[in-house]
């Protein structure tokens, strides 16, 4: 049979798939029927609870093979067990345990994936948020406790340029170290986290933390740069820039700080309110500075240079914290559980695409965010967006027969730039979707409440025996479907659905839903979407030129961070003195990334005091090779922790505002991995106004010359004094390597 008549038939199953009455989850790419998940001619089922087979096969010459069958090896009997009439859900639910067995190393930590030895920040805290707390409470603990510095200070793993504080969800770990004491109740926890998160927000507020609300840093877990930045962008100006999720995470991190103040605060609670009014003033920047009403949920980040704007991207992780954090009030809650783009595979870790980038964050969907996306659709009662999201977790746990990492958004397969199997968040993730949507468990510092989110496509009579919860045995049972429950008992008397923490001994709880019909929300179906490539953009005399992209519709013009023009040319004028950008626009109407800022400001450039021609601090990681070189006037300068304090003096010319960078090199690590940042506090005129953050570009690179982040001021015409020094709370994660050269630094103003 040629493969056009296969094609034909598998379309012809599907259809008929799609129109049968046990149909779960039904997409243009896929569809889930009762024990069966098919996408296109490919099939996975379940002839088991502990045994899942797949047809699948993965592209071609693709270096990793694919799982085309799990059966249980290990003993879950100890967690807590599925029982459904669904036989593939149970079939990925005791897949999710066997994977999560094997992600506890001898250690008693947790493996971050069966490819990445190690415990990493982020990946344990997101994981331990979704379902390690209370599957994995011990090895939970100790993975946390491994990721304190020396300083007390928690541990921003390796990352773009040299890690925090260009990468800076860090205070993920907050979120998650608090969940383990809402599972556990225990007092001495709280105690020993509370200087940790103490140390880290104080250092956050100092380094991250911006006038106008947002936090400074990398999208929280997007942490390869060209995988969701436009090219031009150097980890300097991703350390400027402001993202959706990452300043969600460090507002909830400072409640938590703000509630352990009270508790803990050497002030008797002082400082609480200090902490909650700034959490408020990060919320209030989300909503205010990232909200976009004519796209219906909030932008990515800001970027640019002198002057940020805003990337109009949907970012599915950050939406769904702003749901799940209650940053979104419910109303926009269930405007961004419509208007959030979702593809036939599932909603991608950002939406549009870039299009000259291969899928790893980029063009991709990953499952553990899939999971938080299903939980937010879940709390904003969006029950086809529910549906949807749980599908897109499921599809692929059934067809690679295993957690894999992430999947490439235009077909589902696994041929990203890196995946691995059992995948810590992508099991946690899949755990949590029973545990949190299906049998509706929240854990609360007083105890457990319940508020089970059952599509009627998933009605059934499930239960949930042996789930652990302090000193109580829970034994649950969740029937019919809804978003309300019509009765809950315990032990057979009716109460209100909730356990409180001093629970002791086996409670048998009964959930009967109210087999309500929700109200329709809608999901934003979309094919995926490419966004334009960017402009690459430069100064001829007083115009503006650009290269030509193909299939463009226009291009938008932006001066200083606003939008100023429109054009179908290639060239703008731009004798008004300022910063340009060019924004190409697809014939539908898409944007693609600004391009580099072209800035036409005057600018005065000066050489800095004590230049020398020869590296010679004791912090220098990785030599060069040959002479440093690129270098203008009689040298550079080192700073290390040891260094004096680099102090100039200059004349304003003018009243105005003034951007001030660094001309600098750090090549003592490279530019994706490494903790060696180097970062310094900056004072006009014996105010502070800012830090500098040099990041590393590249191994011994001491001749790659780049310039620091934009400091901006308001200055009246006359002498100012700049001073850069060292204070502690410029301490780097490497701590014993904080050092760059400066050639000179350049002050632009208008």
């Amino acid at each position: 049979m040629n493969t056009k008549i296969n094609i034909i038939l598998a379309a012809a199953a599907l259809a008929a798939h799609a129109a049968s009455a046990d149909v779960i989850v039904a997409t243009d790419a896929y569809t889930w029927s009762g024990d069966t998940i098919r996408q296109a001619e490919y099939m996975a089922t379940a002839p088991s609870p502990t045994h899942i087979v797949s047809t699948y096969s993965a592209k071609p010459g693709f270096f990793m093979p694919v799982d085309k069958e799990w059966t249980l090896k290990n003993d879950i009997s100890s967690y807590p067990k599925l029982s459904t009439p669904n036989r593939l859900h149970e079939a990925i639910y005791n897949m999710g345990l066997d994977e999560m067995v094997n992600a506890v190393e001898p250690d008693t930590t947790l493996r971050t994936g069966k490819e990445w030895a190690g415990v990493w920040t982020r990946d344990v805290s997101y994981s331990i948020l979704l379902s390690m707390a209370y599957l994995q409470p011990e090895a939970s603990k100790i993975s946390l406790m491994k990721k304190v510095d020396s300083l007390g200070r928690i541990i921003q793993d390796t990352g773009s340029g040299g890690a925090w504080p260009v990468s800076s969800d860090r205070e993920i770990w907050t979120l998650a170290a608090y969940e383990l004491y809402k599972v556990n109740g225990d007092r001495e926890w709280l105690r020993y986290i509370y200087p940790v998160i103490k140390r880290s927000l104080d250092d956050d507020a100092e380094t991250v933390n911006t006038p106008g609300g947002l936090v400074k840093g990398e999208t929280s877990f997007i942490d390869w740069r060209e995988q969701s930045h436009p090219r031009w962008m150097q980890t300097a100006d991703i350390y400027a820039s402001e993202a959706l999720a990452t300043s969600i995470v460090h507002a909830q991190a400072l409640r938590i700080l703000a509630s352990l103040e009270k508790e803990f605060g050497p002030k008797k609670g002082n400082e609480a309110e200090k902490y909650l009014a700034e959490a408020r003033r990060i919320e209030d920047a989300v909503n205010t500075q990232l909200w976009m009403p004519e796209k219906g949920y909030y932008g990515m980040y800001t970027y640019g240079r002198n002057n940020l704007i805003l990337n109009p991207r949907a970012e599915t992780l950050g939406e769904s914290l702003a749901i799940l954090y209650d940053v979104a009030s419910p109303e926009r809650a269930r405007t961004i559980s419509a208007s959030n783009p979702v593809t036939p595979f599932g909603a991608g870790v950002f939406f549009p695409q870039i299009a000259d980038m291969p899928p790893y964050h980029n063009n991709a969907l990953w499952p553990w965010v899939g999971a938080y996306w299903a939980m937010a659709n879940a709390k904003a009662l969006n029950e086809e967006g529910t549906l949807e999201a749980i599908g897109s977790v499921f599809r692929p746990a059934a067809l690679f027969a295993t957690n894999k990492e992430n999947f490439v958004l235009d077909n589902g397969d696994i041929a990203t730039e890196l995946n691995s199997s059992n995948m810590l968040w992508c099991l946690a993730g899949n755990l949590a979707i029973t545990h949190k949507i299906l049998f509706g468990i929240h854990f609360e510092n007083d105890g457990l409440a319940f508020k089970p989110f059952v599509p009627k496509t998933l009605a059934a009579e499930r239960t949930l025996e042996n789930f652990p919860y302090r000193k109580a045995t829970l034994n649950i049972t969740v029937k019919g479907y809804g978003s309300e429950i019509r009765s809950f008992t315990v032990n057979g008397k009716e109460t209100r659905p909730f356990i409180p923490a001093d629970a002791k001994g086996v409670k048998n709880i009964v959930i009967t839903m109210a087999d309500n019909d929700i109200a329709p929300v809608g999901v934003n179906r979309t094919p995926n979407v490419k966004a334009p490539l960017t402009p690459i953009a430069r100064l001829e005399g007083k115009t503006l030129v650009w290269n030509p992209i193909e299939y463009i519709g226009e291009y938008i013009i932006i001066k200083d961070g606003e939008r100023i023009g429109r054009t179908h040319s290639t060239t703008w004028d731009a004798s008004a003195p300022g910063e340009y950008q060019v924004i190409g626009v697809s014939a539908d109407g898409v944007e693609g990334f600004a391009s580099e800022p072209m800035s036409t400001l005057p600018a005065i450039l000066i050489q800095c005091p004590g230049e020398s021609l020869a590296l010679a601090s004791t912090e220098i990681s990785y030599s060069p090779k040959a002479a440093v070189t690129g270098y203008t006037g009689e040298g550079f300068v080192e700073l290390d922790r040891n260094s004096a304090p680099l102090e100039i003096t200059f004349d304003a010319p003018a009243d105005g505002k003034y951007y001030i960078s660094l001309r600098y090199a750090n090549g003592n690590g490279p530019v994706n991995t490494e903790n060696k940042c180097t970062i310094r506090t900056a004072s006009l005129d014996g105010n502070k106004v800012g830090v500098f953050v040099m990041p590393t570009r590249g191994v011994g690179n001491w001749s790659d010359w780049g310039y620091s982040n934009v400091i901006s001021a308001d200055l009246k015409k006359g002498r100012h004094t700049l001073r850069i020094d060292f204070r502690p709370e410029n301490n780097n994660m490497n701590i014993a390597t904080n050092h760059a050269v400066v050639d000179f630094i350049k002050i632009e103003y208008k």
